[in-house]
């Protein structure tokens, strides 16, 4: 066989498979292939490609007042935002307040544990003045590193103080 006939047969099959597919339409957000209700609607066909439609089922409320389904491909409609956050989204009070209770103790915790830290830094920092140790005697850059590390440690601890004091005034 040569190339002008595998060519042809390859033309061929590819023009038939593109002729397979109806054509469809789009009416606002419900798509069709039905072409004389898509005229009678007024709907636009889709081009650029093939078009995938997945089915959702709508939510309770709205299956109970929509009529049966037609044989035309329709496009799933989005729920409202209200819908989206209905009841069974929220949590009772009582299992909030235990929640908000758990979240208090492990900030005050925490709390509790970054004050300790900040003591210790504190008294270790010496007021910008720590104590030296026998190799920062012989290396006086490792004292001021060890020193600016120290300040800056100290300085993290307090910022982390003030976070979690703004976290626990929000709870109260």
């Amino acid at each position: 066989m040569n190339r002008m006939a595998i060519g042809a047969v390859l033309l061929g099959i590819w023009s038939g498979t593109a002729l397979a597919q109806d054509r469809i339409y789009r009416c606002g957000n419900e798509y069709i292939n039905n072409a004389a209700q898509a005229k009678q609607r007024g709907c636009q066909i889709v081009e650029g490609g093939n078009v995938t439609i997945i089915q959702s089922s709508p939510p309770p409320a709205a299956r109970a007042s929509r009529p049966a389904a037609s044989s035309n491909a329709t496009a799933p409609r989005q729920a409202s935002s209200a819908a989206a956050n209905s009841s069974s989204n929220q949590v009772p009070s009582t299992t909030q307040a235990a929640r908000d209770g758990d979240a208090r103790l492990i900030l005050e915790t925490e709390l509790q544990r970054n004050h300790e830290l900040l003591a210790r830094l504190e008294d270790e920092y010496n007021a910008g003045n720590p104590v030296r140790t026998a190799l920062e005697l012989r290396n006086p850059q490792g004292y001021l590193e060890r020193t600016a590390n120290l300040k800056a440690e100290i300085e993290r601890t307090k910022a982390d103080i003030d976070g979690i004091q703004r976290e626990l005034s929000r709870l109260r």
